[in-house]
């Protein structure tokens, strides 16, 4: 045979060789891009009830990774993680024998926020003329993002001016102060007495407080919105 038409037809021969070979190793593998795609729908289905605008970004996978073909991707969230800012999304087959891959995601969720206008002392009561909206970075839970979880509620502490408002700045107003005589109401099945009882501790709606009968016994009630405090038998 003549060299030069064998050295000729050399590429074409190892290209039939590989090609099939390429195929066999190929199929049976998960996509990447599959992957990707179940650990951003899980995002998306998750995140579909935050407010604002919501931006998700799906990072990469180690294109040295190589898993076996799944039927059915399931995503989840790692126990630690949470759907803000940089996480991690896991994706895994449950089919035998199984696997799981964490795949990077960065979240973000732009709010109106809730920003103080001035410095506010502690047990300031707000009122909407103390705060306004201002559009920012959702960076962890607990911020506010609408006047009506803010007004009407007391602040554990001071603020300063541009302090974004979070949850657990606030508490709902006392309805029953400490040394305060309230009228309580004990309930029973087809009964109801009431009396008079010195509160011990400070209470929101819905709070237990401490009450001194006038016999000296204490007992343990919930405040009520008028500021009575309900006790059960």
């Amino acid at each position: 045979m003549d060299m030069r038409y064998l050295v000729s037809i050399l590429p074409a021969l190892f290209t039939l060789c590989v090609a099939p070979v390429w195929a066999a190793t190929a199929q049976g593998h998960e996509s990447h891009e599959r992957i990707r795609g179940a650990a951003l729908a899980y995002a998306q289905a998750q995140t579909r009830t935050l407010p604002g605008q919501v931006s998700i970004q799906i990072g990469t996978i180690d294109p040295r990774a190589v898993l076996r073909a799944c039927a059915t991707l399931d995503a989840f969230l790692p126990g630690g993680s949470q759907l803000i800012g940089k996480t991690n999304i896991g994706v895994r087959c449950n089919e035998k024998p199984g696997w799981s891959l964490f795949v990077q995601a960065t979240i973000r969720v732009t709010v109106p926020l809730l920003v103080a206008n001035r410095p506010l002392s502690q047990n300031t009561v707000l009122s909407e003329k103390d705060f306004s909206l201002q559009s920012g970075e959702l960076g962890q839970p607990g911020i506010l993002t609408d006047p009506a979880q803010a007004v009407g509620k007391t602040l554990k502490f001071g603020i300063g001016a541009g302090q974004v408002l979070r949850q657990d700045m606030l508490r709902a107003p006392f309805v029953v102060t400490q040394n305060q005589t309230v009228e309580v109401k004990v309930q029973g099945k087809g009964f109801t007495i009431r009396s008079a009882g010195q509160a011990l501790n400070n209470g929101a709606e819905g709070q237990n407080v401490q009450l001194r009968m006038a016999s000296g016994q204490i007992v343990n009630g919930t405040a009520s919105a008028n500021g009575s405090v309900e006790v059960r038998p």
